[in-house]
């Protein structure tokens, strides 16, 4: 058989979620890990009965041969039979022959409503998701369509779903593009979109048939939900300090059942190397003060000789010299200085502030406010702070108002977050060099689905150049070598600062362009939406590198496709071919360069001056030998930097499972 029963956990079948069954009014999944023998079984039990992709292309023919019978039906008898099938579903779970049945209703929904027809290898990914798996599609190949087909299923069998991406505009845009779909179904869906604010709203969109969320938003708000619940006197037992003041109020989500990750390597890889930390405000009198005395202090210490940053581990480390040279700058302060322990914290932290955290890089200044800005998808996120001062001290560095301290009222990681749904499923077009990773912390496996048509995206190849003013100057002169041969060019960027000083050299230069980045994001969809037509010129961060389908405007396949220049090293592979793949999808004509500069911040922090230096030299020369050795450095800095981020998700997971232990007093142990 090829879907068993929906749970991971053997003792759970599909029937048993059905609102009102034993699992409780919100169910989720034990998080303790199986035993690697059992583990090993679950991974053999989905090998067997043959190959992976002729099972599913097998699912996929049944389900095909199912349209020329429901396309005969007219609504009326489409909607008696979608009742009839919903009947089967709750009562039989999900099991193959309905699920064929219900995926061919999927479809004819969508052919109806928006003149879609899932194509086969869609058919393919549903039938991987809904089993629990990671369907790899190339981008391009209509992931988002992709979804509807597990997410209304399971919605059908009264399980809750939860569609979760990488950001609110993606969330809110497909719920609004699908929603045909489901109504014709009799199904609801609604979406949680960042800088929604309004609980009730929230509450009304968890309770929808099918909910498109971002995964921030539904992490914090089930945080918000253990609060509630703990509150109310149900099981604790996670990571807080609990609020015993708060008045109990009902629980925003409806459990973790089925979760559906689009983007999912960013979603449970990259976005894993940090915790999430619910907080409130609390007073701090005196923190401004203390914040302002220690960026002035830290301003009289002499790199090298008093501390060494690391940009690559980002931290900072104090030499004895530099600790001497602290006492004495602070033997006339009171209070909070006169602690050795602490003052060297203090000024560790504004040497970060001023060093490691860079403005229109790692954050903005928008209407008198410090923003985040989101280094995996370029976006600000005006809701969130970086704990234990850091925020503050960046507030004072910028002149801005000093909001108060943050106490932790709950925190989880994503990897802990991500292992208590019931059955978690997903979708990407970057999963290689992570599927290891995704099966050993969620239980992921994962399926390569072939292209629907031949990829016509073409590679010409990488260029290093010794500064980045010399490669700046290269960008623009090939922006306006395709531009002038009608072709749309997109510009991949990786921070906001870099992608305005493209802008500046291209509007001296006289060239149109557009420019997408975390200060114009309320213009994102009007962007998008045009970056496929003639003679277009758009400059992107990483807010265009996922989820974004550029249409080719009229004429432009004929002229090659759209062009894509990455201009900035990413931190992973994975997410530089996200950039590439905005090109040559479903078949369209397109193609890819890359150039970079000695001079990229990761290059600058991963390599020595001396080495670096010595590679500039010999670049300038146009040596083929030498730039090919430019090349392999570069390759070698990004690789690694992608290993030092897998052992920060291992410490991560390691330090919360640690944590859970010690903290296991506030409730039963996790």
């Amino acid at each position: 058989m090829l879907f068993g029963g929906y749970s991971w956990d053997a003792s759970v079948s599909s029937a048993a979620l059905r609102p009102g069954a034993a699992l409780g009014p919100y169910p989720e999944r034990s998080h303790a890990r199986t035993s690697w023998l059992e583990r090993a079984d679950q991974w053999l039990e989905g090998r067997r009965g043959g190959n992976e992709l002729d099972r599913l292309r097998s699912f996929a023919a049944r389900v095909v041969a199912e349209a020329p019978a429901l396309r005969a039906q007219d609504d009326a008898a489409l909607t008696r039979h979608t009742q009839s099938l919903r009947y089967e579903l709750q009562t039989q779970g999900l099991e193959e022959e309905v699920l064929v049945r219900s995926f061919a209703l999927v479809r004819e929904a969508a052919r109806r409503t928006l003149g879609w027809e899932h194509y086969e290898v869609q058919l393919m990914g549903g039938a991987a998701i809904i089993e629990g798996m990671l369907a790899e599609m190339d981008t391009g190949e209509g992931k988002t369509l992709t979804a509807t087909l597990p997410a209304c299923t399971a919605a059908l069998a009264g399980i809750p779903v939860h569609v979760i991406t990488t950001n609110g505009y993606l969330a809110e845009r497909d719920a609004e593009i699908l929603q045909p779909i489901y109504e014709v179904l009799g199904l609801s869906v609604g979406a949680v979109g960042e800088g929604q604010n309004d609980e009730s709203a929230r509450r009304r969109a968890y309770a929808c048939d099918v909910t498109y969320c971002t995964n921030k938003d539904v992490a914090f708000d089930y945080l918000r939900d253990r609060i509630a619940r703990a509150g109310a006197g149900g099981q604790g037992g996670f990571e807080r300090l609990r609020d015993t003041a708060a008045a109990p109020r009902p629980t925003l989500l409806r459990g973790l059942c089925f979760g559906i990750v689009d983007e999912a390597d960013s979603v449970l890889v990259d976005e894993a190397k940090t915790p999430l930390i619910l907080s409130r405000s609390v007073d701090a009198s005196g923190l401004e003060e203390i914040s302002r005395q220690a960026l002035e202090i830290a301003a009289q210490l002499e790199p090298a000789r008093d501390f060494i940053v690391d940009r690559r581990l980002r931290n900072v480390q104090l030499s004895d010299a530099g600790e001497q040279r602290i006492d004495e700058l602070c033997e006339s302060l009171e209070g909070i200085w006169t602690g050795a322990r602490r003052r060297r914290e203090l000024m560790c932290q504004a040497i970060q502030a001023t060093s490691l955290f860079i403005r229109d890089d790692h954050y903005l200044v928008r209407d008198g406010r410090v923003e985040i800005i989101d280094a995996n998808t370029g976006r600000s996120m005006p809701d969130r702070s970086w704990e234990a001062g850091l925020h503050q001290m960046i507030e004072v560095k910028e002149g801005c108002e000093v909001t108060g301290l943050k106490e932790t009222l709950a925190r989880i990681s994503y990897q802990d977050f991500y292992r208590r749904y019931l059955r978690l499923g997903g979708m990407t077009g970057t999963a290689h060099e992570v599927v290891g990773e995704l099966w050993s912390v969620y239980g992921l496996r994962a399926v390569r689905i072939p292209p629907r048509l031949p990829v016509q995206r073409r590679a010409l190849g990488e260029r290093v150049f010794a500064t980045a003013d010399v490669m700046w100057e290269a960008v623009g002169k090939r922006v306006k070598e395709l531009a002038g041969s009608g072709r749309p060019v997109l510009i991949g960027t990786q921070s906001l600062a870099s992608s305005e000083e493209l802008s500046r050299r291209l509007t001296a230069a006289g060239c149109d362009h557009q420019v997408l980045n975390a200060r114009q994001d309320r213009d994102e969809a009007e962007v998008i939406g045009r970056a496929g037509e003639a003679d277009r010129v758009t400059i992107a961060t990483n807010m265009a590198g996922r989820g974004t389908d550029i249409k080719l405007g009229e004429g432009v396949a004929e002229l090659g496709g759209l062009h894509v220049i990455a201009a900035e090293l990413s931190p992973a592979r994975r997410i530089d071919r996200q950039l590439y793949g905005r090109c040559g999808r479903q078949g369209d004509p397109g193609s890819y360069e890359v150039l970079l500069s000695l001079e990229d911040p990761i290059v600058v922090d991963a390599l020595s001056p001396t080495l670096r230096a010595a590679l500039a030299r010999r670049v300038a020369t146009a040596s083929s030998f030498w730039a090919a050795a430019a090349r392999f450095a570069v390759a070698q800095v990004q690789k690694s930097i992608e290993r030092g981020h897998a052992r920060a998700r291992r410490s991560l997971l390691r330090m919360e499972q640690a944590l859970k232990t010690t903290l296991a007093f506030g409730g039963r142990a996790e």
